[in-house]
């Protein structure tokens, strides 16, 4: 039976040349591939005796923009990334898996949806909201958003007020499209009134003397 602590020794030989990196923190295994050879290394640890991941359990994505740099350790690799989240039932044991995607204009991965056909929401979800084109998928578009939203509400770099709002027009007599009307507004913190403060404080004290 393979467990957490031999995965990362196998992995580097089982993925072959598509193989990248692979961490062990936190009793959990990361392995990073290359995007364009996804499709391939999914059925390799799907299909090898040592690994057996059978089951998709979830694949989201990742946009890395500022990443660390508060902690003054800023993220080198790509800014874009697809994570896998596989389980073995036959092993018990599950990996993290990652594809950093090449920046640009049109970010493309394989799809994996012949795989694991549970991928077919999750590729959507990720499509519509970070823009990540799955190359393959039989019917890749919008899952949350509006047929006619514009961008992806995901990326870092999306408005915080979005880049269109939708009313209906009593004119037209239909649903139409307008430039955001909202003014970007800094939130107000929550603020703690003295008073109310300081008489709990005194209650508090009160009881604690009684006792």
């Amino acid at each position: 039976m393979t467990t957490q602590s031999t995965l990362a020794e196998i992995l580097p030989d089982l993925v072959g040349s598509s193989f990248i990196s692979c961490q062990a923190e936190w009793g959990e295994i990361t392995c990073e591939v290359e995007a364009k050879d996804i499709v391939e290394v999914c059925v390799k640890l799907r299909d090898a005796h040592e690994t057996r991941f059978d089951i998709l359990v979830d694949l989201c994505a990742v946009d890395y923009a500022d990443y660390g740099k508060e902690g003054g350790n800023p993220w080198k690799g790509h800014r874009y990334a697809v994570v896998y989240h596989l389980l073995s039932l036959e092993h018990n044991c599950r990996l993290r898996l990652r594809a950093g995607l090449e920046d640009g204009n049109s970010l493309a991965i394989p799809s994996i949806i012949d795989v694991w056909p549970s991928a077919d929401w999750s590729e959507r979800e990720a499509f519509d909201l970070f823009g990540i084109i799955f190359v393959g998928h039989p019917d890749l578009r919008r899952l949350l958003t509006d047929y006619g939203f514009i961008g992806h509400p995901f990326r870092k770099d999306f408005p915080l007020s979005g880049k269109v709002e939708m009313r209906y027009d009593e004119n037209q007599g239909r649903v139409i499209y307008q430039p955001v009307t909202v003014e970007p507004r800094t939130l107000v913190p929550r603020t703690i009134r003295k008073d109310i403060f300081s008489n709990s404080l005194r209650s508090k004290g009160t009881e604690n003397n009684g006792a």
